[in-house]
């Protein structure tokens, strides 16, 4: 049986539309008003995955805490795209590397998905071990997104020998002001954690360097959910614009 768990029905029907993992079964609190039920059931009807309707005791004991809303899920380890799979429409595709929070991981992810970001390309890191706190950080995104798993290094190299510039947002001399650069055509974007940030040996490897702006003198680093969505949506607005 498998043992990720996933709570709540934004989680589980996420899961269950994107497909990219196995579930062994969703368990349903007995009397509990749980939104777009009708659609879970629909899905995992046609998935064969088992819904079962159980005692508030059973589901409680399934989780460590108490905000399931009334139903879990009983999942198995994603199942990630190929490299190739996020080149094949030709986008923009982004690897946050070096992020540790798991929430900070899914926040991030959100708003890449929102975006409209093309494919996210995921570190050697095993974060299904955190698979609620991310699906949940993430309302759903990161079971949506379209997912490879990949060596920074790796992930570089290929996306380069594909036609994509690659970038990576760090402040350093040289780097490009966010709203300076060209952010459309294929793009491949580096984007690292606070704390860690991202490697010497994969800055290298990058065509630029990108930077946000501030607007005031302030030294401290923006979280990655702040440095994503800012990104993101430059992107986006970059993109839209005919």
């Amino acid at each position: 049986m498998n043992s990720l768990v996933l709570e709540g029905w934004v989680s589980v029907l996420a899961a269950l539309q994107a497909a990219c993992r196995p579930l062994d079964a969703l368990y349903v609190q007995q009397g509990k008003e749980v939104r777009n039920l009708g659609m879970i059931e629909r899905l995992a009807a046609e998935q064969q995955v088992a819904l079962k309707f159980v005692a508030t005791e059973e589901i409680d004991g399934l989780v460590q805490g108490r905000s399931h809303g009334g139903i879990v899920a009983l999942a198995g380890e994603r199942r990630f795209a190929p490299l190739a799979a996020l080149a094949e429409a030709p986008g923009w595709v982004v690897m946050l590397d070096g992020v540790e929070d798991p929430y900070n991981y899914g926040q991030a992810i959100r708003a890449l998905y929102a975006a409209g970001a093309s494919g996210l390309v995921a570190p050697l890191r095993n974060w299904d071990s955190a698979l609620n706190v991310v699906t949940r950080a993430s309302a759903g995104a990161s079971e949506h997104m379209l997912t490879a798993r990949a060596d920074v290094l790796e992930a570089l190299a290929f996306f380069k020998a594909h036609g994509y510039r690659c970038l990576a947002a760090a402040k350093a001399p040289g780097s490009l002001p966010l709203h300076a650069a060209d952010l459309r055509g294929p793009l491949f974007l580096l984007i690292g954690g606070e704390r860690r940030g991202l490697n010497a040996a994969a800055l290298a490897q990058c065509d630029g360097l990108l930077s946000i702006p501030y607007g005031r003198e302030f030294k401290a680093e923006l979280d990655v959910t702040s440095s994503t969505a800012a990104i993101a949506f430059e992107v986006l607005r970059q993109r839209s614009q005919k």
